[in-house]
C-alpha cells in the first residue's frame, strides 16, 4: 500500500472514530448500574448491568397512563418506518410510470404540481391533513400515521427521470412480446428499479422513523407512541431518558451504515 492509501485511510478511520465516540460514550452509559448513571449521561467505559437495564427498560410499563413499553414504542417506530418507506416507494413508482409512459392530459402540469409540493414545509399541510384524516377515521391508527404523508413529489421525480433514461428497445421488445402494461411494470421496470427503490425506500425508513410533529397531531393514544414521542416520558439526563435516545438513533444508523453502497449506486448510478 502506498503512502497516500495509508494517510487516507488512516484519516478515515480516526474520523470514523470521532464521530463515533459520543455514541459509544452513550452507550457506555446506559450500561451502567442505576445507582452509577453518570450526571452528564457519557461513560468512558463499559458497566457491568446492560442486560439488565435493557431488559427492565424494554418491558418496564411508562407513559401518563401506564400502557406502553419501550419495546412497543419501539414497535410503532418500525411500522411507522417501513410502512411510511414501503407506500412512499410504490406510489412513487406508479405515478412516474404513468407520467413517463402514458398519455395524460396535463401530465406536465400535474408534474409541476408535484414539484411544487416540495416548496411547502410539511408543517403548513398538518391542518388540512387532518381534517382530512379525521373525516376518514384514521386518528389513532397505524394507517393514520403512514398514509397521509405518504405522496411524495421528490420520489416521483427520482423515478420519472430514471424511467426516461429505459431504452426505447426495451418498450418494443415488450410490445412486440405481447406485454401489457401491467406486465411491462412488474416484469421489466420493477427489476430495474429495485436499486433506486431500495435507496428511496432506505431515506423515507429513516424519515418516517424520525417523524414526531405528525405522530402528535394524529395519535393521542399511547399504544401508538413511538420512540421519537416517547422521549417526553422521561428526562433528559435519566438512564431510561439516555438508553430510549440510544435506541431511537441505532436503528436508522446501522441501515445507513450497511447499505451505503445501494444508496449511493441507486441515488447516482439508478439508471445503469
Amino acid at each position: 500500500m502506498s503512502l497516500s492509501k495509508c494517510v487516507d485511510h488512516t484519516v478515515l478511520i480516526l474520523g470514523a472514530l470521532l464521530m463515533s465516540a459520543p455514541l459509544v460514550a452513550v452507550f457506555f452509559a446506559t450500561t451502567q448500574p442505576p445507582g452509577a448513571h453518570p450526571a452528564n449521561g457519557l461513560a468512558l467505559l463499559p458497566g457491568s448491568a446492560g442486560l439488565e437495564n435493557y431488559r427492565d427498560f424494554l418491558t418496564t410499563r411508562a407513559g401518563f397512563t401506564g400502557e406502553i413499553t419501550a419495546s412497543r414504542m419501539l414497535v410503532n417506530s418500525l411500522i411507522l418506518g417501513v410502512g411510511f418507506a414501503a407506500v412512499k416507494v410504490s406510489l412513487s413508482l406508479i405515478a412516474a410510470y404513468a407520467l413517463a409512459y402514458f398519455r395524460v392530459r396535463g401530465a406536465g402540469i400535474i408534474f409541476w404540481v408535484l414539484m411544487l409540493s416540495l416548496m411547502l414545509p410539511l408543517e403548513s399541510r398538518f391542518l388540512p391533513t387532518y381534517a382530512a384524516a379525521s373525516a376518514l377515521g384514521l386518528v389513532n391508527t397505524h394507517a393514520g400515521l403512514i398514509l397521509p404523508l405518504a405522496a411524495s413529489g421528490i420520489g416521483v421525480l427520482f423515478f420519472r427521470g430514471f424511467l426516461k433514461s429505459v431504452p426505447d428497445t426495451l418498450t418494443e421488445a415488450a410490445r412486440l412480446d405481447g406485454a401489457g402494461p401491467i406486465r411491462f411494470l412488474t416484469d421489466m421496470l420493477v427489476p430495474l428499479s429495485v436499486p433506486m427503490a431500495s435507496a428511496l425506500f432506505l431515506v423515507t425508513f429513516v424519515n418516517g422513523w424520525n417523524q414526531y410533529l405528525w405522530p402528535v397531531v394524529v395519535t393521542s393514544d399511547e399504544s401508538l407512541y413511538t420512540l421519537i414521542r416517547g422521549l417526553q416520558f422521561y428526562g433528559d439526563r435519566s438512564l431510561q431518558g439516555t438508553m430510549l435516545a440510544l435506541l431511537g438513533v441505532i436503528p436508522p444508523a446501522l441501515l445507513v451504515i450497511l447499505f451505503q453502497r445501494q444508496v449511493v449506486k441507486g441515488l447516482f448510478d439508478g439508471s445503469h
